[in-house]
């Protein structure tokens, strides 16, 4: 195998906060093994485009505490034909780039996946605060986002208690209920709707009885956005129980802001390791967090089936909001 003294990194789909600690870790920890170390802007746009810049220790600079990603992202509809994958691999060929890091979900690593098909050395850091990725117990920003989630409740509860009023409150996480179900348990909601889990609302609308029988004046509801349309779901709240609901959609604010320690920790470390596996000739594989270990696995693991839920969880925020 040809020894690789070129690599780039690119960040693809959603954005989530811990990406530019990563990014800095695959330039910084390559650039240290003697690495010439390139950014590709815009994700897989840029790089069929040739956006492909080299990068320095100070490219990097005073960026990990920073939310978003600095070499930006784009969704990229000509990666998914044959022609625009042959021009992606030619872009890094051409300039003797022989492996590619890309940071971000299932569909960035989809387009990996292609790429190392046509001879690229590619590794996948999952970067998405979904943590919808088989084969890893974590992705990189979802911590931050439920810590965002939490803050935005917080607040939430307060007009809750001083209007005597229930919230529902949409959390992001496409088909996956992660985000809901940790903060949900974090904050006492009472109750947690989530796409893996069938739910009945009359069940719901009977816990918000009870509770108000009891002296409860206000009650927190969060729905994952891939459980159903909160607004239908708010509208039949209220006609079961006669009491008045208010909706709060936070959308991409789950998105943004500095990571936390957690994910900054999470994304150095995967960063480094992705630098390791390249070092040691390895491709189509993905980075991930397993039993608290920093780990490589191929990349296929993340496309076959579906990401285990945690169904204690679920219970356990069951059994407490009684």
């Amino acid at each position: 195998m040809a020894t690789i003294d070129k690599i780039a990194v690119l960040t693809s789909g959603g954005d989530a906060p811990g990406m530019n600690a990563a990014i800095r870790a695959v330039v910084r920890k390559g650039i240290y093994h003697n690495l010439k170390v390139f950014g590709v802007y815009h994700g897989y746009e840029g790089l069929i485009k040739g956006d492909i810049r080299p990068m320095d220790l100070g490219s990097v600079g005073d960026i990990i505490h920073r939310g978003g990603t600095i070499l930006r992202t784009a969704r990229s509809l000509e990666m998914f034909s044959e022609e625009g994958q042959h021009k992606a691999a030619s872009q890094l060929k051409d300039r003797g780039i022989g492996a590619l890091v890309v940071i971000g979900g299932d569909g960035s690593y989809r387009g990996a996946q292609k790429l190392a098909r046509l001879g690229i050395n590619v590794v996948g850091i999952p970067g998405t605060i979904d943590n919808d990725i088989v084969g890893t117990d974590m992705t990189i920003g979802f911590d931050t986002a439920v810590n965002t989630v939490i803050n935005a409740i917080s607040k939430i509860r307060d007009t809750a208690t001083s209007h005597e009023r229930t919230f529902l409150v949409e959390v992001m996480g496409r088909n996956c209920g992660d985000i809901a179900l940790r903060a949900g348990l974090a904050i006492g909601a009472e109750s947690i709707l989530i796409p893996e889990i069938e739910y009945d609302l009359k069940e719901v609308g009977e816990k918000l009885i009870r509770g108000f029988k009891r002296g409860k004046n206000h009650s927190i509801i969060i729905v994952a956005e891939g459980a159903g349309n909160i607004m239908d779901i708010s509208t039949r709240l209220k006609e079961y129980t006669g009491f008045d609901n208010k909706v709060t959609i936070l959308g991409h604010v789950q998105r943004g802001g500095a990571p936390t320690a957690f994910d900054s920790v999470l994304a150095a470390t995967m960063g480094g390791k992705a630098i390791d596996v390249i070092r040691e000739g390895k491709s189509e594989v993905m980075i991930s967090l397993c039993d608290n270990k920093i780990v490589d696995k191929p990349l296929h693991i993340a496309f076959e089936g579906k990401k285990p839920f945690q169904r204690h969880l679920y219970d356990l925020a069951n059994e407490l909001s009684i």
